[in-house]
């Protein structure tokens, strides 16, 4: 079964972003290739465990860590599921599999300090790629969309009426957010500075470079990389962080769970749980400092 009918699953069927269908083909095609030239298998519907955990002996002796291993994993189970929907196969040689234990992965948000300084401090140009680059860190820090959620919002996504914004998350899910005031103000600033601009080639689009052009990614993420550089000492400075950063501040200020899952666009309460450690060290500081028995 080629490789191309899965991926137009993925498109088709599963709504997948083009960031993540790429991910699958990279992987499962690698995987393929590995067949090719250890076992000579054109087809891997056809190989069992022992092939698989032959790749994973093999990425693990070129020191790839091990949750890149389990992901690229996870996108050949992904493979052999659609292989069995379409009754290519019956069981899938990933059946058994379980995934290499890896290190807890703990992302350090920005402090509360550090976001004022940010929003209250740090003097941005006062022209239209000053504002634009506040609001997108305000944006990201006062709703937690994604990176990618950001790139697409359109001038049609915000209702001034309502304080809101509509974004497009993962698998074209739609969600609804509320906005701050002081958001609401920047946006209505950068959107007066945005309309005089000289040409707007990708006009629908709410974030546009100097040249009217959509922005994209990677200057999200050296925008958030610049500004925060001035202010952190932290290794990671992302966009991510900055969701990361929403779910935490939230967290510790009182907020339930679920609404912050919402918020999010989590599909599930697990995903969203991973942001809860923060806060659980901040009810031990407030705990050992306000709890009588506690002598230090």
């Amino acid at each position: 079964m080629p490789v191309e009918s899965f991926i137009s699953y993925l498109q088709l069927e599963k709504n997948y972003s083009l960031h993540t269908i790429k991910a699958y083909e990279k992987d499962v095609t690698e995987f393929s290739d590995f067949c090719s030239i250890e076992y000579d298998i054109t087809d891997i519907a056809e190989v069992n465990y022992t092939i698989i955990r032959s790749w994973i002996v093999f990425m693990s002796n070129k020191e790839i860590a091990n949750r890149t291993i389990n992901r690229k994993i996870s996108s050949l189970r992904a493979y052999y599921r659609f292989l069995q929907k379409i009754n290519q196969i019956s069981v899938s040689p990933l059946v058994k599999h379980k995934a290499l234990k890896t290190s807890k992965k703990l992302e350090v948000p920005f402090s509360e300090k550090e976001m004022e300084e940010i929003l209250s401090e740090i003097p941005f140009d006062n022209d239209f790629e000053g504002v634009r680059d506040k609001l997108i860190i305000e944006l990201l820090y006062a709703t937690g969309i994604r990176r990618a959620e950001l790139v697409g919002l359109q001038l049609k996504d915000i209702n001034y009426a309502n304080n809101t914004i509509k974004v497009l998350g993962k698998r074209n899910k739609e969600r609804i957010l509320p906005l701050l005031p002081s958001t609401i103000s920047m946006l209505q600033n950068y959107v007066l500075l945005r309309s005089k601009l000289e040409k707007t080639e990708s006009s629908s689009y709410l974030f546009l470079t100097k040249g009217g052009l959509k922005i994209y990614e990677t200057l999200v993420y050296r925008t958030i990389n610049k500004y925060f550089s001035l202010v952190s000492p932290k290794v990671k400075k992302s966009p991510h962080i900055l969701r990361h950063t929403f779910a935490t501040h939230l967290l510790n200020r009182g907020a339930d769970l679920n609404s912050v899952k919402e918020l999010l666009g989590h599909s599930s309460l697990a995903s969203t749980q991973v942001y809860t450690h923060n806060s659980i060290a901040e009810l031990k500081k407030v705990h050992l400092k306000a709890h009588p028995r506690n002598k230090e």
